[in-house]
């Protein structure tokens, strides 16, 4: 099988993460083009790229590389996500575009419904759903292995911080705060782990973010179908910390316990630990890479597809929304189940 030409559209610091392992799927895809407004930038990757032998065309307009590539991955500012990805989809060019997947509910459905017209792959890129320890931690749960899973609590703290005048200081151009811009990961893996949700409320500040337009710290409460519980606390200002990135699972015959600094998925039993696996830290972005590329051979719907996407972000814009009129949010009919091919609700 031919491989997958692919432009990487965006050379900037998340692009970084993903070049990293680009090596591992060399014998399934060929990186083309490089391609940023700064072109120095773009060169940077080209010139890295050719210390493996490996020639990158050079690109400051996206639309000069369309004809010569398969599919784009898009890394760029959260508001360029839809003018740029709708131009690729309407070429009938595959995308995997950066988390989140656009920045209004419009936006969203067009992409959906372009990649649909042209029938090609819309993929989100969530790296976390493919981290091994989140996969790990889904299978466990599944399993049974702790019991019934009452309760998911998810801890990111980490310190952001941005030059002035970044795209990502402006709610505008970040399409919210800290919970929209990164805390999406984490209401998609609650959304993936626990099913349908019920309600939910959010607080957030920039007390501590003083940088950020919106939120840099969040607090998310979650109820789901069954009783069920889901939780997530962000901070992009995080000074020290125990927790960095942690996540527990606490069932009725114990707690699963996953430590994305450490890399061990571990299940807790009273006094008792059980170290179930260890993996390497880092973002796997290579297990996101090789997805998508599955996808495009055969044709298999993403697991993180643009209606099932546009879903975890509905959530977060229903927070937003409750938080400002100081209620309860109603989450009913967000699951990841509960959305047709269209991006439209079921």
């Amino acid at each position: 099988m031919s491989k997958i030409r692919l432009a990487l559209v965006g050379c900037g610091g998340m692009s970084k993460s993903h070049l990293r392992r680009f090596h591992v799927l060399a014998d399934r895809l060929d990186l083309v083009a490089a391609v940023d407004v700064e072109p120095d930038k773009a060169q940077i990757v080209a010139d890295a790229m050719l210390g493996h032998g490996i020639t990158v065309r050079v690109a400051a307009d996206h639309r000069h590389i369309i004809d010569d590539i398969d599919a784009a991955l898009l890394v760029l500012p959260h508001h360029q996500h839809h003018p740029v990805a709708m131009d690729f989809l309407r070429a009938g060019k595959h995308v995997l575009v950066e988390k989140p997947m656009a920045i209004s509910e419009v936006e969203c459905l067009e992409l959906i419904g372009a990649a649909n017209a042209a029938d090609v792959i819309l993929m989100v890129a969530y790296c976390m759903r493919f981290h091994p320890l989140v996969t790990g931690m889904k299978e466990l749960i599944d399993n049974g292995a702790c019991g019934d899973i009452f309760q998911v609590s998810i801890w990111t703290e980490q310190l952001t911080r941005y030059d002035e005048g970044h795209w990502a200081l402006s709610k505008a151009t970040l399409g919210g705060g800290q919970l929209f811009s990164h805390g999406c990961h984490y209401i998609d893996i609650l959304l993936w782990y626990l099913g349908r949700p019920l309600r939910g409320t959010h607080l957030g500040t920039n007390t501590g973010t003083p940088w950020m337009e919106r939120e840099g710290t969040s607090n998310v409460s979650l109820e789901f179908e069954g009783g069920r519980l889901g939780y997530h606390f962000g901070t992009w200002g995080a000074r020290g910390t125990s927790h960095g990135y942690t996540f527990h699972a606490h069932g009725t015959d114990g707690m699963i316990e996953a430590d994305i600094k450490t890399g061990d998925l571990r299940i807790r039993r009273g006094q008792e630990v059980e170290l179930v696996s260890q993996h390497q830290s880092g973002k796997h972005t290579e297990a996101e890479m090789a997805h998508f590329l599955d996808c495009i051979q055969t044709g298999s719907r993403p697991l993180t597809d643009g209606p099932g996407s546009l879903q975890g972000l509905r959530l977060i814009w229903r927070l937003y929304e409750a938080e400002e009129q100081g209620g309860l949010a109603d989450l009913r009919g967000l699951g990841l189940d509960q959305v047709a091919h269209t991006g439209h609700l079921a």
